[in-house]
């Protein structure tokens, strides 16, 4: 080695460390608890005009989705997937009854989303999305893209129930 490759290897900055993962930074791969459950997270869809990202995960066989969205203050839910089938895009009602249940439309909105890892929907496009909630503060979800709607039934969880535990 010679002297001045010696010399620059001690002037040389050492790598900046890598930043650590957040929620809203995590991918495939990374591993986060929520409520105390430990999943593998395998899926992320990104909504990046409303800040929104769902998170697919999966703990052994068991699969939930987890959307995180940045408003005032960061809000988290979690979901499973539910059976259920809606016929027209055009004719989503506002009032929903499932499971001796009633859910009241919270808001629609659509938008571009970009897809990654195993997801409901396999690849990113126009979304369209209504979020319902019942009384009993129970939340619904349906979202329709390329002419498929997929249901989900959830709660609303805790920042303090939500940390990364390992990131790839």
């Amino acid at each position: 080695m010679s002297l001045f490759s010696r010399i620059k290897n001690i002037l040389a900055k050492p790598e900046p460390p890598m930043p650590e993962k957040s929620m809203m930074t995590i991918g495939p791969g990374d591993v986060c608890e929520i409520s105390l459950v430990t999943y593998q997270v395998v899926g992320r869809t990104q909504n990046r005009q409303r800040s929104l990202i769902m998170l697919t995960l999966q703990d052994g066989s068991d699969i939930r989705y987890l959307t995180i969205e940045e408003r005032e203050r960061t809000v988290y839910a979690i979901y499973g997937p539910i059976d259920g089938r809606l016929d027209s895009v055009e004719e989503v009602p506002t009032i929903i009854e499932l499971d001796e249940r009633t859910y009241h439309l919270e808001e629609q909105y659509s938008g571009f989303i970009t897809a990654a890892g195993r997801t409901p929907f396999v690849q990113g496009g126009e979304q369209y999305v209504w979020q319902y909630q019942s009384d009993d503060m129970k939340l619904l979800r349906v979202e329709w893209q390329d002419g498929r709607f997929m249901l989900y039934e959830g709660e609303d969880v805790l920042p303090a129930d939500v940390r990364v535990l390992r990131g790839s």
